[in-house]
């Protein structure tokens, strides 16, 4: 039986192995953490259970699409609800906004907060979802450095329609084209942040983001974001997937430009593929050092990171949900400060995700769990310990005054998460949650592939090569992979 062995066990890692299994190889992974998930793993604290990374699920059928594939009922496994709320923003102005799944109130509420024309609003929406059916197939679902994803009809229907794609605009410059309520176009403007980019460096092509949350929906997972690491980790090792936890990869072994297997502190492991999940920046330094880096590539500027504060609350908030944002008042401000001085600034939005609101478990009775979290620039140097005193002084003086209460008076427990330790937790170059940022009309065809040019049978998956970071773009790197490795 042919082997294939994953670097990592993220959730593109998890989802790697799981296709290879299916495809009938023997599959191997090796993940230097004693548990799996990377990024999407959990802790709990003095009764309160915390989402370590990603809060966000959306466009859940990239996960179930496993379990189908695998000829086993996803929903034995994995229980998800949609979200009718999808997020509750707040400006310091006392205008409020109930961002409502469902289109049609979402369109009402819009029109009757922001003065912006339900027709403007639908027209917008439209626009996003051409975006998005123009180039999901060629920018997401293929890989984009193989000549024949070109030679494809979607390719031809595209190329005709450049100009629908605003990729010499901003993000910003075409929201702000479109409407006059600074308040919707900041709301509009804050999905470059769900690849860690800039609003208004990245392209105008990032509006089709919208069209994915507005068109799929939020969405809540049961058991809390980790049961998504759970039920993938369950479904690999029901297929025969073998884990090594606590094992690092030294070496990924190149003989003749051909992957021959994996080095560990103790033992060489052959293998006929290599398939990446390491950040491609670490995977090259740390574990090809013979191999000729792409040194373009892993010189691209990183995308943003965070500071997490993780609080218990002893009480409750009525009028926040799942999701809230807590805008800034200067949004240009904010980002200048991220990607052009590496800092923050001293009014930065907050985002609020208490999961505790849709899991009760998730902290004792009466109380809430608090992910809060701040945009930051990824580790240059910074003094983080100065930085996190500065933030915190300023986040929880921003929430007291915005929710009319003492918040600290109500924080019981508290863990932070800052730029360094994601990069020592997880490999993360930089601490940048996303790989490489987006602030370039050019950053699709410029970030790393999704396999080697130079050395037969590696390849890499994950949120530091195309498409891109997130959760439903990791899982598409790893079909992309899947297709790209041969059935046994």
């Amino acid at each position: 039986m042919k082997k294939a062995i994953v670097v990592g066990a993220g959730v593109a890692g998890l989802a790697a192995s799981i296709r290879l299994a299916i495809k009938g190889y023997r599959v191997q992974v090796f993940e230097q953490n004693s548990y799996p998930g990377g990024k999407l793993s959990s802790f709990s604290l003095k009764g309160y259970r915390f989402d370590a990374g990603p809060s966000l699920f959306t466009m859940p059928h990239f996960i179930t699409e496993l379990f189908e594939l695998a000829g086993e009922s996803s929903e034995r496994h994995f229980e998800y609800s949609k979200k009718e709320v999808a997020c509750t923003y707040f400006w310091q102005d006392g205008t409020q906004f109930t961002a409502h799944s469902n289109k049609a109130q979402f369109l009402k509420q819009a029109h009757q907060t922001f003065h912006e024309s339900e027709e403007n609003i639908e027209r917008y929406f439209k626009r996003a979802k051409k975006k998005y059916e123009l180039t999901a197939s060629l920018f997401l679902e293929k890989s984009l450095h193989k000549f024949q994803t070109f030679l494809s009809v979607d390719t031809l229907k595209a190329l005709f329609q450049l100009r629908t794609f605003e990729l010499q605009k901003s993000l910003h410059q075409a929201n702000s084209d479109t409407f006059s309520s600074i308040h919707f176009i900041q709301l509009l403007d804050r999905y470059a942040t769900y690849n860690g980019s800039d609003p208004y460096q990245t392209s105008g092509m990032m509006t089709l983001i919208q069209h994915l949350e507005s068109a799929y929906g939020t969405f809540v997972p049961k058991k809390g974001m980790v049961s998504i690491t759970d039920a993938l980790y369950g479904l690999a090792k029901r297929l025969g997937v073998e884990f090594a936890f606590e094992n690092s990869v030294e070496e990924i072994v190149v003989e003749s430009a051909q992957v021959k297997g994996v080095k560990t502190k103790t033992a060489f492991f052959e293998a006929d593929f290599v398939i990446s999940n390491m950040d491609v920046f670490h995977t090259y330094k740390k574990l090809l050092p013979y191999a000729k880096p792409p040194l373009k590539k892993l010189q691209q500027e990183r995308s943003s990171s965070a500071v997490i504060f993780y609080w218990g609350i002893a009480r409750q908030f009525e009028n926040l949900d799942l999701h809230n944002i807590f805008f800034s008042e200067d949004y240009q401000r904010e980002f200048e400060a991220i990607f052009k001085e590496h800092t923050v600034s001293d009014d930065p939005t907050i985002y609020v995700n208490i999961t505790s609101k849709d899991v009760p478990n998730d902290a004792p009775e009466g109380c809430e769990n608090w992910f809060v979290m701040i945009n930051t620039p990824a580790q240059h140097g910074q003094d983080w310990d100065q930085l996190v005193d500065r933030l915190r002084t300023i986040v929880v003086q921003k929430l007291s005054d915005r929710l009319g209460v003492a918040l600290q008076e109500f924080i019981v427990c508290e863990e932070v998460l800052t730029p360094p330790l994601i990069e020592s937790k997880t490999q993360s170059y930089m601490g940048a949650l996303y790989g490489a940022s987006s602030n370039d009309m050019m950053a699709a065809f410029l970030r790393h592939p999704n396999f080697s040019n130079r050395i037969k049978n590696l390849y890499f998956c994950g949120g530091s090569v195309h498409p891109g970071g997130g959760i439903p773009l990791c899982l598409l790197s790893a079909k992309i992979v899947d297709d790209l490795i041969p059935k046994v």
